[in-house]
């Protein structure tokens, strides 16, 4: 389940991709799984080790003798990357940045690695829909590891791009998911098991594997108004 389009990301091949707060490697295995008859090179960064051992698992069972690309996972800390300057062609943040305490120095580093002329995709928590998971349920964001902010996107579109940065694209994604979220906050003490949220869940997963028309249609439908992540598609300028 991605939240990007792949197809906005120009990846040819000899570039190199860096997935920021990769978690168990959504992006990075599914551009992996898109892309792996191209010469690339995918590398996941994440501080979770329990994350990164679900990631490099899941990556093994893609793996076959056709593949060109290569992906890696490596832990570390996004507030001060182990890479040189301009070592990359693309990179993406999602759903990372609403977590960082410090999240303009994440910003920074990302700037600092991203090759002129390279593409920066970042997704964050739409601001309306995140809204009305903070009011129903405090403990929603104060988990540990949880969400400490909520962006508004017109202000982090403005800060990205004032660091040098043309936006060329923009969407919402996961508009479905949207009422599961409302559901957790509302039976907060009941948990996720309760029948309402187990319920749909099962759908969300139904859909994930079968992606069917109906639901489908809905959420490319809705997502314009009631996306659940607000994507944002830079270029860095040379």
């Amino acid at each position: 389940m991605l939240t990007l389009h792949p197809e906005k990301l120009p990846v040819r091949a000899g570039d190199s991709l860096l997935d920021l707060g990769c978690g168990e490697g959504r992006h990075t295995l599914g551009l992996f799984f898109l892309q792996h008859t191209q010469t690339i090179s995918l590398l996941g960064v994440d501080l979770n080790f329990s994350d990164l051992h679900t990631a490099n698992r899941r990556l093994s069972e893609l793996a076959t003798h056709s593949v060109r690309a290569t992906a890696t996972f490596i832990n570390s800390n996004g507030l001060q990357l182990p890479f040189r300057d301009h070592s990359f062609d693309h990179i993406i943040c999602s759903e990372v940045l609403e977590h960082i305490h410090d999240y303009e120095q994440m910003l920074s580093e990302i700037n600092r690695v991203l090759k002129p002329g390279g593409h920066l995709c970042v997704s964050v928590p739409r601001f309306w829909p995140e809204k009305i998971c903070w009011l129903l349920e405090k403990r929603y964001h104060q988990v540990e590891g949880g969400h400490i902010r909520i962006f508004n996107g017109k202000r982090l579109q403005q800060k990205i791009a004032a660091n040098g940065y043309q936006l060329y694209s923009k969407h919402w994604s996961h508009a479905l998911h949207v009422p599961y979220w409302w559901l957790r906050c509302l039976f907060w003490k009941q948990g996720e098991t309760f029948l309402p949220v187990r319920l749909y869940h099962r759908l969300l997963v139904w859909d994930l594997f079968n992606k069917p028309w109906l639901t489908q249609t809905l959420d490319k439908w809705l997502n314009p108004v009631m996306g659940k992540s607000l994507v944002l598609y830079f270029t860095k300028k040379p």
